[in-house]
């Protein structure tokens, strides 16, 4: 207190001695609280309400002219409906297989959970474009089972991926980790007395399965579902890649022809399509919360990581199973897209005389945009991390050592562009950069920086989570000891917070990376000539045809996935035995 109150500026010595008196580190404060305030609403809160006001806005003035055009418009119906067939269809799959799955994790003994949880989550950790590649190179007139069924019936040819199904399929097989990841813990906690006791009143396993396993097990599964319906809403990559070809338009994808259409009112119509699409979003993630909110009773209730069924003989043929549908979902089709790459021309037999290595040479070395896009991607992905990663983690610290309602309502609004679908940030970001101000132009629209700003924006907030998560995880009393015992500010943050800290912080900015370098939606309205990133690249050569450069790209990015979720694990290795010598 001493301390603190030698900064205290008596400005009240002339002689009349009531006048207030002001604190350096008070005003210093409160002048960063300001600037905070003004840069979470300009750069967060401001977009949205411009991308609402040019929906309702014309020449004349407020108009709902551009809703009118769209209920008007037999194109916005069938793109609902098709939506609608869609999120339905991929939210029923990842529910049956996020369950199953789940339950066969939460419940049973089976062999190498570890690493079969890993597994599990390499769907959704691939983006969603290299995973529909690689299902259309597996399942492709001259792909892996074209060439197996070839050898049981000759001309006969695989299902084609290009139509509802097929969306369907790659979107369910790409979310349900999010339904397994909210049902485990869900399940681990249902009390067994429970379930015991159903059986010991007569009640079979299926009906205790029924009445007991499944109704406790809503929470989880009804988080999940309305998460992986938010993720389908927000997805791009799928249905441009398998339904553009069939004539299959969504919702987000028809705002992307429209932005890129350029009519006269493109950018309106974009817009009032973007709001429908966003209260969606929004509607949905607030049903979610409040179901979580409820569901947060059971958090106090200690996770039961032992088996409940044991598989006895079966064991070993479940676990086979398991794993043999893993590898069938992503293994082999990524094969298929490797075995593509290496061919030297759409169609050919997979002899070893017909591999090659000229489409690695020449998206690497012939072709100056791709070896670009390249670079782009790395230093937008390198530096959204960077800057995330201090903000976001003083942000969460803050958030968690000094709770306040603004810090509340800063960390919603920060959400905000994680919650909207991509398509609609990204037009929402056009908007707000042209003309931030009337009659100034900050000559942002158009470059580079807006794709910087861009995933700082929408990426913050997984940094704070995760920060968040992780500073809850340290009692305050451990700061307190630190002090007690002489440590400066800096020793106490090297010596005690960062070594417990750092795999929580980590494994947040490792996300920040590698969902910056994949990403596709948003990248795909902001980027300029000269600024393209590989997902647009890779989104340009399909587009044009030219399969055997994208699968090439594709088997890089996954690469590079792969090597940094093992860079990954050796850095929280690393820091775990530090900090256990510690």
């Amino acid at each position: 207190m001493e301390k603190q109150s030698s900064y205290h500026i008596r400005i009240s010595e002339s002689g009349k001695g009531n006048l207030p008196r002001f604190s350096i580190s008070s005003l210093g404060t409160k002048l960063l609280l300001l600037l905070g305030a003004a840069a979470v609403l300009f750069l967060f809160v401001m977009p949205v309400f411009k991308l609402a006001s040019l929906s309702v806005r014309s020449e004349a003035g407020f108009t709902l002219s551009h809703y009118n055009e769209l209920f008007q418009s037999p194109r916005f119906w069938s793109s609902l409906w098709n939506t609608a067939i869609v999120v339905a269809g991929s939210t029923v799959l990842s529910l049956l297989l996020g369950f199953a799955a789940a339950w066969l994790m939460a419940y049973t003994d089976l062999k190498h959970k570890r690493m079969l949880h890993m597994a599990l989550l390499l769907c959704f950790i691939l983006p969603s474009y290299v995973l529909t590649l690689s299902w259309s190179s597996f399942m492709g007139p001259q792909g892996l089972l074209a060439g197996m069924l070839h050898l049981v019936v000759p001309g006969a040819s695989p299902w084609s991926m290009y139509n509802y199904g097929g969306i369907i399929f790659v979107m369910g097989i790409h979310h349900f980790p999010l339904v397994y990841l909210f049902t485990l813990n869900v399940l681990k906690k249902i009390p067994r007395d429970l379930e015991w006791a159903a059986r010991a009143g007569g009640a079979g396993k299926f009906n205790t399965f029924r009445k007991v396993t499944v109704p406790l097990a809503l929470p989880g599964l009804t988080a999940g579902g309305l998460l992986v319906f938010l993720a389908s809403l927000d997805n791009f990559g799928i249905p441009a890649f398998l339904g553009t070809p069939a004539n299959i338009t969504v919702l987000s994808t028809l705002i992307y022809e429209e932005i890129i259409g350029f009519g006269p009112s493109a950018f309106a119509r974009g817009a009032a399509l973007s709001v429908l699409l966003g209260l969606a979003a929004v509607t949905g993630t607030l049903v979610q919360w409040l179901l979580l909110r409820k569901s947060s009773i059971s958090d106090t209730v200690l996770l039961d990581h032992g088996p409940r069924y044991w598989l006895g003989a079966g064991r070993k043929w479940v676990s086979a199973g398991m794993w043999a549908f893993l590898l069938i979902v992503t293994a082999v089709p990524l094969l298929a897209m490797v075995s593509l790459s290496f061919k030297k021309a759409y169609g050919l037999g997979l002899q070893f005389s017909n591999l090659t290595l000229d489409n690695y040479k020449f998206i690497l070395l012939g072709n100056g945009k791709v070896w670009k896009a390249i670079q782009n991607s790395f230093m937008l992905a390198l530096v959204t991390l960077v800057v995330c990663l201090i903000a976001g983690s003083i942000f969460a610290y803050i958030r968690v050592r000094k709770p306040s309602l603004l810090m509340k309502a800063a960390e919603i609004a920060i959400s905000i562009p994680y919650t909207l679908p991509g398509i609609v940030f990204a037009l929402s970001m056009i908007l707000v950069w042209m003309e931030p101000v009337t009659g100034w132009n900050p000559g942002i629209y158009g470059t580079v920086y807006i794709l910087f700003i861009a995933y700082i924006c929408r990426f913050l907030i997984l940094q704070i989570r995760a920060g968040i998560t992780a500073f809850m995880q340290i009692d305050p009393s451990m700061e307190e000891a630190a002090r007690a015992a002489g440590a400066g500010t800096w020793r106490k943050w090297r010596a005690v917070l960062l070594p417990l800290l750092l795999p929580g912080l980590l494994s947040g900015a490792v996300l920040v990376f590698l969902m910056s370098l994949t990403e596709l939606t948003v990248s795909a309205l902001l980027y300029s000539s000269g600024t393209q990133t590989i997902g647009v690249t890779v989104f340009s050569y399909e587009q044009a045809g030219s399969t055997l450069y994208s699968t090439a790209l594709s088997s890089l990015i996954v690469f590079m996935i792969l090597a940094g979720g093992g860079l990954l694990v050796w850095l929280q290795g690393r820091v775990q035995r530090r900090g256990d010598r510690a």
